[in-house]
C-alpha cells in the first residue's frame, strides 16, 4: 500500500475544515447550566435572591464555568483527547492520561514555515510523563511554502473550492496548504514508523501542531544533526550503510524523503534518524518522484564524500538504481 493510497488528506468530515477545529473551551457542566438558570432575571427564583446569596452564586458559578484550574507552572491540558493519535502499538513511554497537562521548555528550531518546540507532558498525581517535541506551522501571516507545487504533485483532494483556493494561495488556501503539509507528515510518520523506518514516533496531530517522539535526553539536549558531526572513518561507513538502509525502506514503499540533507538526519544513540518529513514524495503517483529520489541520494553522498567515504563504498548512480528498483520502477 502506498502513502497516496492511505492519505487523500482530506474527506467531506476532514480536518482541513478549519470551520469544525474543535474548542479547548471546557464543556458546561449540569451544575454550571443550573446556575445560568438561577440567574435568569425572568425567572421567579431569580428575584427571590437576597444580595448575598447572588453574590455566593455568583462565585461558584464562575467556578464551575471555569473548569478545573491548571496545576502551577504548566500551560494547557493535554491535547491527547481532541487530536489525531499515533499507531499502535504505542510506545510505553506515550502519556495518554487526560489528566495530563502540558509544559513549555522552549524553542528547539525554527523554519521558514514551521517551528519545533519542546513540551513536558505529565500526570500530575503520579509524576508519570514524557518529553514531546511539538512541529507547529506557522500563522498563515507568515507562511511561505515556495516548495509546495513539485511535492503535492500525485495528491488528490476531493472538493475543488480548496484546490482553487491553495492554487490561488487565498488565506483560507495557505491554511489549508499547512493543514496538509502537517497531515501528510503525520501519516508518513505513521506509516514508516510502523513498518519500522528510523524515524520518531508520532503521537498526535492536532490541526497544523505534530507532536511527536523527542529525540535526546533526559535534559532536554537533542541529539545532533549529521552535519553537526565529523565522525571518524569506521563511523561515517556505518552512518552511511544505516541511511542506505532507511532509504531502501522508504522506496519499498514507493516513497523518498523528497527534502534530504545532513541538516534534517539525526545521529541518536548512534542511529541515523529522519526527520521532517511532510514533502515526502511518492515517486510513482509524482511524475518528478524519480528525480527528488535522485536528488536525496546526490545530496547526501555529497556530504559523506566530503567527509572521506571512499568511492568504492557506494556509486550515487548505482545507489539511485538500486532505489528505484526497490519501488518498483526499474
Amino acid at each position: 500500500m502506498r502513502l497516496h493510497d492511505i492519505d487523500d488528506y482530506t474527506d467531506d468530515e476532514d480536518a482541513f475544515d478549519t470551520r469544525r477545529a474543535r474548542s479547548r473551551k471546557p464543556k458546561k457542566s449540569d451544575l454550571a447550566r443550573t446556575f445560568e438558570g438561577e440567574f435568569d432575571q425572568g425567572s421567579t427564583r431569580a428575584g427571590r435572591l437576597t444580595e448575598h446569596e447572588r453574590a455566593r452564586l455568583a462565585a461558584v458559578r464562575e467556578s464551575a464555568l471555569a473548569g478545573p484550574e491548571l496545576p502551577p507552572g504548566t500551560d494547557r491540558w493535554t491535547t491527547w483527547g481532541d487530536g489525531e493519535q499515533g499507531p499502535r502499538p504505542r510506545p510505553r513511554w506515550v502519556v495518554t492520561e487526560l489528566a495530563a497537562a502540558d509544559t513549555e521548555l522552549g524553542v528547539l528550531k525554527t523554519g521558514k514555515e514551521a517551528d519545533v518546540h519542546l513540551i513536558r507532558r505529565e500526570v500530575p498525581e503520579t509524576g508519570r510523563g514524557c518529553v514531546l517535541a511539538a512541529k507547529r506551522y506557522r500563522s498563515n501571516e507568515h507562511r511561505q511554502f515556495h516548495r509546495d507545487a513539485g511535492y503535492l504533485e500525485g495528491r488528490r483532494m476531493r472538493r475543488s473550492r480548496e484546490m482553487r483556493a491553495m492554487a490561488n494561495r487565498t488565506a483560507f488556501g495557505r491554511n489549508l496548504i499547512a493543514e496538509q503539509w502537517t497531515v501528510a507528515e503525520f501519516a508518513a510518520l505513521s506509516r514508516l514508523w510502523s513498518i519500522g523506518a528510523p524515524v520518531p514516533y508520532p503521537v498526535q496531530r492536532s490541526g497544523t501542531e505534530l507532536l511527536m517522539e523527542f529525540l535526546g535526553d533526559d535534559l532536554g539536549t537533542a541529539a545532533p544533526r549529521l552535519a553537526e558531526l565529523r565522525p571518524g572513518p569506521d563511523e561515517l561507513v556505518e552512518l552511511w550503510r544505516q541511511l542506505v538502509a532507511a532509504l531502501d525502506l522508504l522506496a519499498s514503499e514507493g516513497t523518498t524523503h523528497g527534502d534530504l540533507s545532513a541538516y534534517n538526519l539525526l545521529v541518536h544513540n548512534g542511529q541515523v534518524m529522519l526527520i521532517d518529513l511532510p514533502q515526502i514524495v511518492d515517486v510513482v503517483a509524482n511524475p518528478r518522484g524519480p528525480e527528488f529520489l535522485a536528488r536525496d541520494v546526490a545530496n547526501v553522498m555529497g556530504w559523506f564524500r566530503a567527509r572521506g567515504l571512499p568511492e568504492s563504498v557506494a556509486d550515487p548512480t548505482e545507489v539511485t538504481n538500486d532505489l528505484l528498483t526497490a519501488a518498483g520502477l526499474e
